[in-house]
């Protein structure tokens, strides 16, 4: 699969995965939650896969939700329009949103997420659909929905709340603060900070792929049947985050965030 969104590469029972917007950060737009959930289904295909490493082009991984997305955020008829697209049912529990990055927890094989620059909102979610996450030392990370107003949506609490205290997931939710590798790997979120992650992560992979592949997919059948209660979990999450799109105090998130001022909100 090759698009102007991901590309894929497989070699020897590994897919490179790859983000290829690196003009733009690699942010998610509608095209990109699509091809995301395009490209899990067109693995899940392959029988003769045994792993994957996803990462992004250019200066960073993923720097979360497209600002032409959000923009639209800002205009009555768009917005309303953009939430029904990103939050309808989908597939299961999930909506699109969600089901772009459940599809690589739902791939029967492990997902090496290999992570730079920056790691925000969305871009932050969508690493914690990986099993294993590799980070460059330099590698900036953030909870950033906040900023916009919004809560995470594309099941990011149930998916943090697998990898760190309850305390720290709030603190971070929050305040939607930005922080380092270091510290991403203290809290629990990032597996190694390594100078090479790509290359750390493929050669996890081709370990990975030397393993009895009948195994291996069954030990990640065991452990993602651990994940917290999606089915409860996923609807109230678009419901909350429904809710908020659109509301006075939400367009003003974002209004002050493009106009670079303090927010006003009532």
């Amino acid at each position: 699969m090759t698009s102007d969104r991901i590309s894929i590469d497989i070699t020897d029972h590994v897919a490179d995965v790859r983000l290829t917007r690196a003009d733009k950060l690699n942010a998610i737009d509608m095209a990109m939650f699509e091809a995301l959930i395009a490209a899990g289904d067109e693995l899940a295909a392959q029988t003769s896969l045994r792993a994957v490493v996803l990462f992004g082009e250019g200066r960073a991984f993923c720097a979360g939700l497209d600002m032409e997305v959000i923009s639209a955020l800002l205009s009555p008829d768009d917005g309303t329009e953009v939430a029904a697209a990103l939050l309808a049912p989908y597939r299961g529990a999930a909506n699109r949103v969600q089901q772009a990055v459940l599809t690589w927890r739902d791939l029967p094989v492990p997902v090496i997420a290999a992570v730079h620059g920056a790691v925000y909102g969305g871009g932050f979610q969508l690493m914690l659909g990986a099993d294993l996450r590799y980070a460059a030392p330099e590698t900036k990370f953030s909870v950033m929905e906040i900023k916009w107003g919004l809560v995470p949506d594309m099941a990011g609490l149930p998916l943090m709340s697998e990898l760190a205290r309850l305390d720290i997931i709030r603190e971070l939710t929050y305040s939607g603060r930005i922080f380092d590798a270091a510290e991403a790997a203290e809290m629990g979120f990032v597996t190694r900070v390594t100078a090479d992650p790509r290359d750390a992560a493929h050669k996890t992979a081709q370990l990975i792929s030397s393993r009895n592949p009948d195994a291996i997919r069954a030990a990640k059948r065991l452990m993602s049947s651990a994940l917290p209660d999606l089915e409860t979990r996923l609807p109230r999450e678009a419901r909350e985050q429904g809710a908020l799109i659109g509301s006075a105090n939400q367009l003003e998130a974002v209004q002050a965030n493009l106009e670079k001022r303090p927010p006003r909100f009532r």
